[in-house]
């Protein structure tokens, strides 16, 4: 009975960790940790990416079909970028994704520059 309930417990506070920032306050953040501009992104780019891709919740989740899925405020994929101890990755950004689901996004930012500078760039999302 003492497994499931601190199971529980730590599941409840991670989401107390987590956050849903404003449209204003994500672009203060953003425009504060350099990136207006970045990779030939605008803030604009950023806040809409950032948007569709979670609606600015830094708790969002997707779960893939091959055991992989996409983490934070970026949704960004636990195939290539961080390691979820699930699925294979190639951990390009050195991390583990289930910092990507707290409020503090620095670490969701530096991921996220990372990602831009690939040939790819935003089309990588």
């Amino acid at each position: 009975m003492g497994c499931p309930l601190l199971l529980l417990l730590a599941l409840l506070t991670a989401v107390t960790k987590a956050k849903v920032f404003s449209r204003c306050e994500l672009a203060h953040l953003l425009q504060e940790e350099g990136l207006n501009g970045y990779g030939g992104y605008s803030l604009a780019n950023w806040l809409c990416m950032a948007f569709y891709e979670s609606t600015f919740n830094t708790a969002a989740q997707s779960i893939k079909a091959d055991g992989s899925a996409d983490y934070g405020i970026f949704q960004i994929s636990s195939q290539q970028w961080c390691t979820n101890d699930h699925s294979p990755s190639d951990n390009r950004c050195r991390m583990a994704c289930r910092d990507l689901l707290l409020s503090n996004i620095t670490d969701d930012i530096i991921c996220a520059k990372r990602i831009v500078r690939n040939p790819q760039g935003m089309d990588a999302w």
